[in-house]
């Protein structure tokens, strides 16, 4: 082989390598403008060791919050430094009539807004701008203790929505 047919090869090889280079970026540049093909996500949890009543308070507290954000406030309500509101006759906390700190149920909603936050993950939802729009609590089966008494069981239902303008942001929790 002569030199020029080397040079020529070099050549040939470079002008490929940039062709795939420019459409490795295109292919980039498209799944980017994709949208999320989900735009909602759920996480149920069944049959949690919990009073009916602390997962429905717990549930009014993270509404209209963000994955994270409910997270880092339930970890707090565990540490024993920030109350959930409860309503009744319960003893006063600072910044609010009656609060508890539910620390059993809050490690068990924590568990199910993990999943939340992997199922959020996994449809390709963007984690900033997924909120949590609907939590509700409600009575499971709940299995005969001796004595003929019953332990308390309760299921959790959690749905998080991704909002993308502005203007729905500053409606989202109002009620119309």
């Amino acid at each position: 082989m002569t030199e020029k047919d080397k040079k020529t090869k070099i050549e040939e090889n470079k002008e490929t390598k940039q062709e795939e280079k420019k459409q490795e970026l295109k292919t980039e540049k498209k799944n980017e403008d994709k949208k999320p093909t989900k735009t909602e996500v759920i996480a149920r949890g069944l049959n949690l060791h919990a009073s009916k009543k602390h997962l429905m308070y717990i549930s009014r507290f993270i509404k209209n919050k963000t994955i994270d954000s409910a997270i880092q406030d339930l970890e707090e309500v565990i540490k024993l430094k920030k109350p959930i509101p409860f309503k009744g006759e319960i003893p006063h906390r600072k910044g609010m009539m009656s609060g508890r700190y539910p620390i059993n149920a809050s490690k068990l909603v924590i568990s199910v807004l993990k999943g939340l936050k992997g199922n959020a993950l996994s449809s390709g939802m963007d984690l900033d701008k997924t909120k949590i729009y609907f939590a509700s609590a409600n009575r499971a089966s709940r299995p005969p203790k001796r004595g003929g008494r019953r332990f308390k069981r309760a299921n959790i239902l959690i749905k998080a929505k991704l909002i993308e303008n502005s203007t729905e942001n500053k409606n989202f929790g109002e009620n119309k």
